[in-house]
């Protein structure tokens, strides 16, 4: 492997465990290598996209393995509950917000606990994020090479 494999794929396991409901930082990754140069720009949107929407998939899945031990009447946090009504009202579409912090998580987590079909969760997932690296990108100046 050479040393833009492993930027790739170092962006890539960023991206999905930012994504997650562990602490994670794939902007500062992203960010870092787009200013270095080194890689196309279109490789980084599509290596942190890809990361980041199956890390929030993981999340999704995470709330249909959750609902099964616990039903929706077990509701115990606010955020919770915010989280939940949020995709009651709003369906997969919502999810279109994944990328922001604080709430992201627990709307993918509550996607999964209502049962949103997962291609939906899936494709408003991976726009949402996907938009959010494509600002991030944009906003880099460019490096000269």
């Amino acid at each position: 492997m050479t040393g833009e494999d492993y930027s790739l794929l170092g962006l890539f396991f960023s991206a999905f465990l930012s994504s997650t409901l562990l602490p994670g930082s794939s902007e500062v990754v992203l960010v870092a290598l787009a200013t270095h140069g080194d890689l196309p720009d279109w490789d980084l949107l599509v290596i942190a996209t890809a990361g980041n929407t199956l890390g929030g998939m993981s999340s999704w899945v995470l709330g249909w393995l959750i609902a099964l031990r616990y039903p929706l009447t077990n509701l115990s946090k606010e955020a919770h509950r915010h989280a939940v009504e949020r995709v009651r009202q709003w369906g997969s579409p919502i999810l279109l917000l994944s990328w922001v912090p604080v709430i992201g998580d627990p709307l993918c987590v509550a996607a999964g606990w209502l049962r949103t079909p997962w291609i939906g969760a899936l494709l408003f997932i991976g726009v949402g994020k996907a938009f959010r690296y494509w600002f991030l990108l944009a906003m880099v100046p460019a490096s000269g090479t």
